[in-house]
């Protein structure tokens, strides 16, 4: 059994030597962000070990869930269901389902996801452009002749399901299967070189994934100006539909940012707060983190003014920072008909936000804050339900 335990061994070693790096001066110092850091590992393990040695076979795939409630990388879309599965180019696949509540979603062919050394999106088509709608039943055919093609190098078959109205009701459902007659799963049982290699693969990932996205936001941090936005950009290889644009806040406790900008020509636009390193939303379930275009109030002058502060101000579109004195507040804008502008800011005490707003704007009581964080926490018991 010794040689066949080495790959788990190497694995696990790795792993462990991932911990340690946690400790190092490029990530986060202090005992709170180390032990984020940990269960952010965790995260990452589950995810990437997962997608390597249990989704690995494009003859017989299945869509794996991410950045759900439990394993996030990346910056996802607080708005956002991710569900990837591993396809060849030469294969045929079948997608089925029902959208039930999802108003759109994105299916976009990949290389590789972006923290890895070959990514990019080589196709992407939305259900709206299928003609599928809430409601619809879902039957796509990806590869050979179908509507979605798979080109050299093609990984992966990617959806974001789009929750604008976060309601309580059945989210959308979707299986992938391989159509060719070829498909048979080789036989026999495992052999310790094939799950030696499926696991070095997952904790690549994993190391790719903590190193990766440490590197960027530090990096985006460092160009930038706190509590400024940078000018929007589109990501190079990524979503053609999606423009981004980031602030990176740095709050004391009695400190909010008021943001503003004109409504976005764009059928989707969202404000969202994120933690630095991790990429990962502050937490959804016990703070108001996200606005989008179905939930922002917008003023009469066609402006959206959005307030991210410690402490709750009352205004309409408060986002809470959840106590982190720096984080990301990032702004998205996707399917967009014409230029979108960089959202202006300022830092006011929290005491003055209601002077920073224009004259009339309804102040939000506490008790309305709650049901609306607790109709949250149930729309997403029903659009990460097992």
């Amino acid at each position: 059994m010794g040689d066949d335990l080495d790959g788990w061994r190497e694995a696990t070693a790795r792993l462990a030597a991932l911990g340690e790096r946690l400790t190092d001066d490029d990530f986060p110092g202090d005992g709170t962000d180390r032990a984020d850091g940990l269960a952010h590992l965790t995260e990452q393990a589950m995810c990437w070990l997962g997608w390597s040695v249990f989704h690995a076979d494009p003859r017989r795939p299945a869509f794996q869930r991410q950045n759900d409630l439990i394993a996030q990388w990346g910056g996802p879309n607080a708005d956002n269901v991710y569900r990837h599965a591993r396809v060849e180019p030469g294969r045929r696949y079948r997608i089925r389902g029902r959208m039930h509540s999802c108003e759109e979603f994105i299916l976009a062919v990949r290389a590789g996801f972006m923290h890895l050394p070959t990514w990019g999106t080589l196709v992407e088509v939305t259900a709206s452009e299928l003609g599928l709608g809430e409601g619809d039943e879902i039957d796509i055919e990806v590869g050979g002749d179908g509507p979605v093609p798979l080109p050299d190098g093609a990984l992966t078959v990617s959806i974001r399901e789009y929750y604008y109205d976060w309601r309580e009701a059945e989210p959308a459902t979707f299986t992938i299967e391989c159509l060719d007659d070829d498909a048979a799963a080789p036989g026999g049982r495992r052999s310790p070189e094939r799950t030696a290699a499926q696991l070095a693969e997952g904790v690549d990932g994993v190391a790719h994934s903590l190193e990766y996205w440490n590197d960027y936001l530090r990096e985006r941090r460092g160009e930038g100006i706190p509590n400024t936005f940078a000018p929007a950009f589109v990501n190079q290889k990524g979503l053609d539909a999606a423009r981004y644009a980031f602030c990176f806040w740095d709050l004391g406790p009695d400190e909010a940012l008021v943001a503003e900008v004109l409504r976005p020509p764009s059928r989707y636009w969202s404000f969202q707060l994120y933690e630095l390193s991790w990429f990962e939303l502050v937490d959804v379930t016990e703070h108001l983190v996200s606005l989008n275009q179905a939930q922002a109030a917008v003023d009469d002058d066609d402006t959206v003014r959005v307030v991210v502060s410690h402490r709750d101000p009352g205004a309409p579109n408060w986002l809470d920072a959840g106590g982190r004195r720096s984080g990301l507040l990032m702004y998205r804008a996707f399917w967009t008909s014409g230029e979108i502008a960089t959202p202006r800011t300022r830092v006011v005490p929290v005491s003055e936000v209601a002077g920073a707003l224009p004259p009339g704007t309804r102040a939000v009581p506490p008790e309305e804050r709650t049901a609306t964080m607790a109709a949250r926490r149930r729309h997403l018991a029903w659009r990460f339900r097992t």
